[in-house]
């Protein structure tokens, strides 16, 4: 039974307790095969068997507990018109609290002994408890009634207490008085809090949108309408929902390209910054691919549409960067079971705090105690926590996209840190992989057999089986029959009744075929040349000699350079002869290679790296890498390679630029560094604010923490999390 990904908003997460409450319900579920709940970006990644529950039950099961999930079937409006939404309401909500609160901290410490200054206070802060309170109390009944417990309930607990009391205070002075006790009242604190924390919420909330900005700045590159071209020739504006696979699409100067296609007309050079990072534009002519939100030139194009709406390879990677910045790092896991016992452990300590108050404070200890248990759980955060792992993850993988370096999950991002030992493939990784044919023998002059070697090449997906094709363009195709691959030694299939062989050299002696005299010196030569050599022969004997050539790339020599200086160990890995292998290795800086390296001995010497307490990146664009890329610690594939390599792999560099293998591994460094120092300042704000705000320097030096101060700190605390991860985007 296969599973179904998605990934939905989810509405009024506050705290790092709300998102695991919502995260336990969508687990509850039978058939959902997991769950995760992001806080910074509010987004759900759920896992489920289709079959065993509609995503309505699921929905239904999180809005028992108060809060709501975006599914396809009520996504009336995009999240983010939802979102924004939702933000504005909370910008209203702040400013209305702080209006009505104003004059009730102003009467509150200037004009006390007016008449009737507690009723005037009382009619003041009654607006804003029930008014852009009643949220706080709405969640936390709610939770209550789940047996659950988050921020909502540390708010609701702390304002109603002071509410009541100051009610109470208000309306039967005479029971402190004749205690010998003045009858305080703390409207204002109730005020205060509840504006502080919704100010706090706005800025945090504006903050955290700055960390998703790079799937916004991804989704903005989508255009909503195209010129499509008719079959009888008519130019019409036409929306995208319109335009299917085959379809012939004009692209003026300046325009975005709205899909990915071929050319079939024109020349102009195209900006691919946005998808692989790169700044120069590409030039673009007949047969040339274009991918859906890069940008034309100055020249006009007409390319024929082949992926369109969500098969794109911008959807691609917009699903990609949702996807991982919605998981979750190993270390946040570790934090979420913190958070799970933090708010009942906050409201354990504030009773002790009144109780210890009671005890040792007899004239004052109810009020002391009561404004001690306040002020413990407002200043209590758990939403810094909650918040110190996914904005930096979010930020580092948004960040990781803009560069053209798509990472599949936090996971792979905090991993890539480790890294002491990167294996590089050379076909199409430390090469062009447009490799060329620069030389061919022939051992008969029969003029069918070019036919032959083009037809049985055309079949394979292996870069140097094109270029042969490529080479071979103007012979005509024959059928090939009983086609097989042969990975790492080439390919075989019949024609004509006769079975042909194209590969290295261990294809031909496994099947018993000589190489004859004149063919074997000319490869030998052709080796010495770093030029690999690919044979033609029927079942009998070698009938051909082509040599293949394959331009390293500009960028790979000081990639290789840059890994070495970080102290990264660095190998080569091919399936090519050893005499190429040590020529590329030697014009990039690499002293160990393994060579004639069939697809399972990447992956056995990968795992020998392992076992000797490497840490392992492998990067490949091949079929042949699948394995090596599965079995590495960390799979980098590039972006122009097949897409069983894409699917293997962890990360996915978009330009095929080497340079982004140390750029990924610097980014990771400072990503979990980041992490580290927000974990750090999160605990230590809750270890000394908490006991703080409990009173335990009363007995030293008379200071009580005002439970107003308290508030501003706990915001503050949420806020210097964000922005402290938002620093990776300027970095």
């Amino acid at each position: 039974m296969n599973t179904v990904h998605m990934t939905c908003p989810v509405l009024h997460l506050h705290c790092a307790a709300c998102a695991k409450t919502v995260e336990d319900a969508i687990r509850s579920q039978p058939g959902v095969v997991s769950a995760v709940v992001n806080l910074a970006s509010s987004n759900a990644v759920i896992e489920y068997f289709s079959g065993n529950i509609p995503l309505s039950r699921i929905r239904e099961a999180v809005q028992a507990k108060g809060y709501d999930l975006l599914t396809e079937d009520n996504r009336s409006e995009t999240a983010g018109k939802i979102q924004a939404g939702e933000y504005r309401k909370l910008k209203r909500r702040t400013a209305g609290a702080l209006l009505l609160s104003l004059p009730v901290v102003i009467l509150s410490m200037f004009f006390m002994d007016v008449p009737f200054a507690n009723f005037w206070m009382w009619a003041l802060a009654t607006p804003v408890v029930f008014g852009p309170g009643r949220r706080f109390f709405i969640c936390a009944e709610r939770q209550l009634r789940q047996r659950t417990a988050g921020m909502d309930t540390l708010v609701a607990l702390s304002t109603g207490i002071a509410y009541l009391f100051s009610v109470f205070n208000t309306l039967f002075p005479a029971f402190w008085l004749a205690r010998g006790i003045a009858p305080h009242v703390y409207f204002e604190t109730a005020c205060v809090i509840i504006t502080f924390i919704l100010l706090g919420r706005c800025l945090e909330e504006k903050a955290k949108s700055r960390t998703s900005s790079s799937i916004k700045k991804l989704m903005g590159l989508q255009p909503q309408t195209v010129t499509l071209v008719r079959g009888d020739g008519q130019i019409v504006q036409t929306g995208m929902e319109e335009v299917t696979a085959g379809d012939i699409i004009l692209v003026k100067p300046g325009e975005k390209i709205a899909m990915d296609g071929m050319v079939t007309e024109g020349i102009s050079y195209v900006d691919e910054s946005m998808l692989n990072g790169e700044p120069a534009p590409v030039l673009k002519q007949a047969q040339a691919k274009v991918y859906a939100g890069t940008i034309n030139g100055k020249g006009s194009l007409r390319f024929k549409a082949e992926k369109v709406g969500a098969d794109t390879l911008l959807s691609h990677i917009i699903r990609m960067v949702e996807e991982a910045q919605g998981s979750k790092a190993p270390v946040q896991k570790r934090v979420d079971k913190i958070a799970g016992v933090f708010v009942p452990a906050v409201i354990g300590i504030a009773c002790t705090a009144f109780v210890a108050w009671l005890l040792f404070d007899g004239a004052n200890g109810v009020t002391q105690g009561l404004l001690a248990f306040v002020t413990v759980v407002i200043i209590a955060c758990p939403c810094a926590l909650g918040l110190a792992t996914p904005t930096a993850v979010m930020v580092g993988i948004g960040k990781a996209a803009e560069q053209g370096i798509l990472i599949k999950d936090a996971e792979s991002l905090e991993a890539a840190m480790k890294i002491n030992a990167v294996a590089l493939d050379k076909t199409g990784t430390i090469t062009e992989g447009r490799p060329a044919v620069t030389a061919v023998l022939w051992a008969d002059d029969n003029a069918r057999l070019p036919s032959v070697l083009r037809s049985l090449e055309a079949q394979s997906e292996h870069p140097l089986a094109e270029a042969v094709a490529r080479y071979f363009d103007n012979e005509q195709l024959c059928a090939v029959t009983s086609f097989e691959s042969l990975p790492g030694k080439g390919v075989k299939g019949i024609v004509n009744g006769q079975t042909y062989f194209a590969g290295n050299a261990q294809l031909l002696a496994e099947n018993g075929i000589p190489t004859g005299e004149q063919l074997s010196a000319a490869a030998k030569t052709f080796t010495a040349q770093a030029r690999t050599v690919i044979w033609f022969a029927d079942g009998k004997n070698a009938l051909a000699l082509i040599a293949v050539s394959d331009r390293v790339k500009s960028s790979s020599r000081a990639a290789v350079r840059q890994l070495q200086r970080e102290g990264i160990a660095v190998y080569l890995l091919t399936g090519d002869n050893a005499a190429t292998a040590a020529a590329v290795a030697a014009a990039v800086g690499v002293d160990d290679f393994l060579a004639g390296a069939l697809p399972q001995e990447k992956a056995a010497f990968i795992r020998q790296l392992q076992a000797g307490g490497k840490t392992v990146v492998m990067a490949g664009d091949g079929i042949n890498d699948s394995a090596a890329l599965a079995q590495a610690d960390i799979g980098m594939a590039m972006g122009q390679g097949s897409d069983m390599a894409i699917d293997a792999a962890n990360m996915t560099i978009v330009s095929s630029d080497l340079l982004k293998i140390p750029a990924a591994i610097r980014l990771s460094k400072r990503t979990v560094r980041i992490i580290r120092q927000n974990l750090f300042w999160a605990f230590i704000y809750n270890l000394t604010g908490i006991p703080v705000a409990a009173g335990v320097l009363y007995a030293v030096n008379g200071f009580l923490l005002d439970p107003m101060l308290a508030g501003g700190a706990m915001a503050l605390s949420s806020l210097s999390v964000v922005c402290n991860s938002l620093r990776l985007r300027w970095d």
